[in-house]
């Protein structure tokens, strides 16, 4: 049988993993009597945390919020974990970098010393994906605000800055009413996704450019989203479609190359191998110029299956390279 201190913090970490807890079902995954397990809650009860029993045929225990806050206990795989949300948390687009780092120092400070070790040679350094302009941080308080709304239901009222005035906290924005449903991450960037009332449409709206007014405004019945997946709809608002779905522009060609050479390099698309130096290719992409350019890449004679659309678009590009080939001759 474990000591009681480790079955203590074994019996805490799966009060904390559910609401509701069979008082057999903790004994069996214990492997500790029931009556162990009564005692092992009147101790936890008596260190502050808040243990309710519930009634029923078999009788158990559930975990409630308290009025003060008790020693907080952490098994290994708990504590590695949080050192780990603490350390990338720039990443996160909001400005809590200083806090981060204070909260991992007091976590660290209270470890024992095999866990301080552990965490001493995590050494991980977030790198991000060069852009051409730093994503913006959120202020947490907005994203708290924005959270509480789509969380009770209530219509929100918000200043949100033109994307030329990018200061959500300068004064004299438009102001939004909406139904706010899901607060969602896209690209590094926070996005509130909601039903505008005064636009009778769902719209996606960047939360460092919105300044929220109080009080909030009366609860709402959820709308369905069209197709009822959020990371479905915002994909296919990013991709420059109405809703949720694929690109707008999908075409059809025939290159010259292996299914193998050209299968790695795409993402959103299907690779067909028609021959050992032939495949068909089916891609996608926010414009025809875009989808064009983007299969000329593979340097490689290319036949258009379909639509027209793609066709014409390789012809204005090859008059425009022609053009820029020219010019580079004449100079």
């Amino acid at each position: 049988m474990q000591k009681t201190s480790a079955r203590l913090l074994a019996l805490l970490s799966l009060l904390q993993t559910r609401r509701d807890w069979p008082g057999a079902l903790l004994a069996e995954r214990l492997d500790i009597s029931a009556r162990t397990v009564r005692r092992d809650v009147d101790r936890l009860r008596e260190l502050g945390y808040p243990i309710a029993s519930t009634k029923g045929p078999d009788g158990g225990y559930r975990l409630g919020p308290g009025s003060e806050l008790p020693p907080l206990l952490f098994d290994d795989e708990q504590a590695v974990a949080l050192a780990v949300a603490l350390r990338n948390a720039t990443t996160t687009g909001v400005g809590v970098e200083e806090a981060a780092a204070r909260a991992l120092h007091t976590v660290r400070q209270v470890m024992p010393a095999r866990l301080r070790h552990r965490i001493d040679t995590l050494q991980v350094t977030p790198v991000e994906r060069p852009t051409a302009r730093p994503n913006p941080q959120v202020d947490s308080g907005v994203l708290m605000a924005l959270s509480a709304a789509v969380h009770a239901r209530e219509e929100l009222r918000f200043e949100y800055a033109p994307v030329s005035v990018p200061d959500a906290s300068a004064p004299h924005h438009p102001v939004r009413r909406v139904q706010p449903h899901h607060l969602v991450t896209w690209g590094g960037r926070w996005y509130l996704v909601a039903w505008d009332l005064d636009r009778a449409d769902w719209r996606t709206f960047r939360a460092d450019r919105i300044a929220p007014r109080t009080p909030t405004e009366p609860r709402f019945t959820p709308r369905e989203l069209p197709g009822g997946d959020v990371a479905a709809f915002v994909t296919g608002r990013f991709q420059g479609s109405d809703g949720p779905g694929g690109w707008p522009c999908r075409g059809e060609v025939i290159l010259r190359l292996p299914a193998g050479g050209v299968s790695p390099y795409i993402r959103d698309g299907v690779v067909e191998e028609l021959g050992p130096d032939r495949c068909r290719l089916v891609s996608e992409a926010w414009s025809w110029a875009a989808l064009a350019a983007d299969i000329g890449r593979f340097d490689t004679d290319i036949e258009v299956v379909g639509p027209g659309e793609l066709r014409e678009a390789f012809g204005r590009l090859a008059r425009r390279y022609a053009s820029a080939a020219g010019d580079a001759s004449g100079g």
